[in-house]
């Protein structure tokens, strides 16, 4: 390790932060952009999809790059495409301008591969999954405050909040420049050329615990997003719920997951195997999933999405955890660029699966399919042997030098 752990860590617990607060701040707009400039509801849903569809590119190639390059460089680039993608959100006055700008904020916002391989770097073996629930917390955070200031800065235009959003990211930026330090050592890089690594999928066939950790990370994904696109029309439709109360729910399950992700998820690794958290993990997201779309009235709904909150919590940052124990150190980067580009991919596929089976068949449809995806999926957890779940969690040699 070259740097001090705790530094570092708590400079990437606030540059996801920062980024993810962005995110918040912008999304709850591009309805009322979309009206503006008199777009259909299918090109308002390429709006939003077309971030996560920049993530899925950007992500391993983010990821890779820093095995060749560092991680420090590619960091401040990242965070230098999303200052640019929210001040140009502010400015935008026709199509062209919000498309281009949700396009950089995904090129820009899929760093999240290389602040998880920054944490491999400089966390041992033990704390993997204590340091990558802080990242999952930054989302948890960013996910409460962002909407929260967006809807207050609205007031004074809507430009406002996208104007915020530039600032935040290049103070972040620029606090990143002075105080963010390269985490792997030159002669830890790597020097072959680069390939996409879903085009190396063909290599999971040779490492079958990658393959189920990353067929439980997409799947936990993907019915997270599910979940996210088509609460607020359940709340509106069958709850009868009025805006305000759909934030305070999203407020809830955001704060839930991050007071996991940054504090109980690193202690339950301490006495709990990860392998045993994947399937509890599941088994809630699962349970939550099925319990939403029937809760009433408050106190079962708030239960529900507990569930559903805790689960996704657990499963997101100890999947990340085991996925990053598949390869070496200086594969840190492209294995965890792979997981987040599959986890984009699940984001692209999760929202229009979950609006259009809500079109067909009412709220019912996404939940009670997603619900039964990951009870399946916890069957596919169990597949890890415990034989390869010691693989996973032995010790690594380059990984204790990198501490």
């Amino acid at each position: 390790m070259l740097t001090p752990r705790r530094p570092t860590l708590a400079i990437l617990f606030v540059t996801v932060f920062v980024d993810l607060l962005g995110f918040g701040i912008v999304i709850p707009l591009l309805p009322y952009y979309a009206r503006t400039f008199q777009a259909s509801g299918l090109t308002a849903g390429a709006v939003i999809a077309c971030y996560s569809a920049m993530q899925f590119v950007f992500a391993p190639l983010w990821g890779r790059l820093s095995d060749r390059i560092g991680r420090r460089p590619v960091m401040l680039m990242s965070l230098a495409t999303s200052t640019l993608s929210y001040a140009l959100f502010a400015g935008a006055t026709d199509l062209t301008m919000l498309f281009a700008s949700r396009v950089l904020a995904g090129v820009g916002g899929a760093n999240v591969a290389v602040a998880q391989a920054f944490i491999a770097d400089v966390t041992g073996e033990h704390e993997r999954a204590k340091g990558m629930g802080l990242i999952g917390a930054a989302f948890g955070l960013g996910f409460v405050f962002g909407p929260a200031i967006g809807g207050l800065l609205a007031a004074y235009g809507h430009w406002a909040p996208g104007a915020a959003a530039a600032l935040i990211c290049g103070l972040n930026l620029l606090a990143a420049v002075f105080r963010l330090p390269e985490s792997l050592a030159v002669a830890r890089r790597r020097r072959a050329g680069f390939v996409h690594p879903l085009l190396q999928l063909r290599r999971v066939r040779g490492r079958p615990q990658l393959g189920v950790l990353l067929v439980a990370f997409c799947a936990a994904i993907f019915s997270f997003a599910t979940m996210e696109t088509t609460f607020s029309l359940l709340c509106a439709t069958s709850l009868h719920l009025t805006a305000t109360q759909i934030y305070w729910l999203f407020g809830y399950m955001g704060l839930t997951m991050s007071v996991v992700q940054g504090g109980i998820i690193g202690r339950l690794a301490q006495h709990v195997s990860e392998r045993a958290l994947v399937t509890g993990g599941c088994v809630l997201l699962a349970l939550g999933l099925l319990a939403t779309p029937f809760a009433r009235p408050l106190v079962p709904l708030l239960l529900a999405l507990a569930a559903l909150a805790i689960g996704q919590g657990v499963v997101s940052p100890t999947l990340s955890s085991l996925i990053s124990k598949t390869a070496d150190a200086a594969e840190h980067g492209g294995v965890l660029g792979l997981s987040q580009a599959t986890g984009s991919l699940a984001r692209i596929l999760g929202p229009l699966w979950g609006g259009l089976l809500f079109d067909w068949g009412g709220p019912l449809g996404p939940y009670l399919t997603t619900g039964t995806l990951m009870l399946l999926v916890t069957g596919l957890s169990l597949r890890l042997t415990r034989a390869q779940a010691a693989a996973l969690t032995a010790p690594n040699p380059l990984a204790a030098r990198a501490c």
